[in-house]
């Protein structure tokens, strides 16, 4: 029987009291009805035993950002068939890798990265961005932690601790929402909008976001299939996350390779989708991503 291991917060983390023991049971129910064998240890134990490991879980890894990439490197040479692959856990972990993608040819969000966040910092973001509303986050970071919302006079003191990213302030995430789309074996499967609660800007399942199925435009497409050619890696899994900008067109917010939720339930096929994407990458099958 094969036997898949899909990656659980570490115990000692915060996120290990988070969701994502319902989240994990969505995603192992289509595996076991294919006759796998799921567990879920923590991401800081041992994995030699097991046939794939997907990290879909690894929740709080970004608060353990040193402990994470020895991590990474360990699998590595242990053979641990990890996917994504060794490569993409490192790259990814770090949104630095935005500016690579739009060096690449990307429609990336407007970013700047800075070591440490100040006030003056966001007034010469604001200068350059031609907008006094802007974002910061950490550079590693997930699920909106430590991510403000900045106009001028807003002290920024529960902003990023650490190296930090700005990027302007896109308004329509109010109105049209951040569309994600979701890519299994290289293939799009399905997509979601997720909208903010009114007066808010963060959309995730722990901010009360606005969930629902969504039929993702031409050029959203177009967006994300460009997105994913950048990233030039064969990806088991990708959630690409789009907001439209100043100029309504979709540029990416963040290219989710980690540990993102894949929204299995908002999708009839997504489950089996899902379930076939990983027995055929745990028997072996390369991925790709298919134009």
């Amino acid at each position: 029987m094969t036997s898949i291991a899909i990656l659980t917060p570490d115990p000692a983390d915060e996120g290990f009291r988070s969701r994502w023991r319902e989240v994990f049971e969505r995603l192992a129910a289509p595996l076991r009805e294919r006759g796998m064998a799921v567990e879920g240890p923590a991401w800081t134990e041992s994995l030699e035993r097991y046939d794939l490991v997907l990290p879909l879980l690894a929740w709080g890894y970004h608060r353990a950002g040193r402990q994470w990439l020895e991590a990474v490197a360990r699998w590595e040479r242990e053979g641990v068939r990890v996917r994504n692959g060794p490569s993409v856990l490192r790259w990814n972990a770090d949104k630095k890798y935005l500016g690579r993608l739009a060096e690449r040819g990307a429609p990336v969000a407007p970013t700047i990265y800075v070591e440490r966040l100040s006030e003056e910092a966001l007034a010469r973001a604001a200068e350059r961005f031609g907008t006094d509303c802007l974002i910061a986050k950490p550079q590693v970071s997930a699920g909106a932690w430590q991510t403000i919302r900045w106009t001028p006079g807003t002290p920024a003191a529960e902003g990023p601790q650490g190296a930090a990213m700005i990027q302007p302030y896109l308004p329509l995430i109010e109105t049209e929402g951040e569309i994600s789309l979701i890519y299994l074996a290289g293939a799009f499967s399905h997509a979601i909008r997720k909208l903010p609660q009114p007066g808010d800007f963060r959309v995730q399942p722990e901010y009360d976001g606005i969930i629902a199925a969504y039929r993702p435009s031409q050029d959203e497409c177009a967006a994300a299939e460009a997105i994913l050619r950048a990233a030039g890696e064969p990806l088991l899994y990708a959630r690409v996350d789009l907001v439209r900008d100043l100029s309504g067109r979709p540029v990416l917010m963040e290219l989710e390779l980690v540990e993102p939720d894949l929204y299995l339930g908002f999708d009839a096929r997504a489950a089996a989708a899902f379930a076939e994407a990983v027995q055929a990458a745990s028997s072996g099958e390369n991925l790709g991503f298919q134009r």
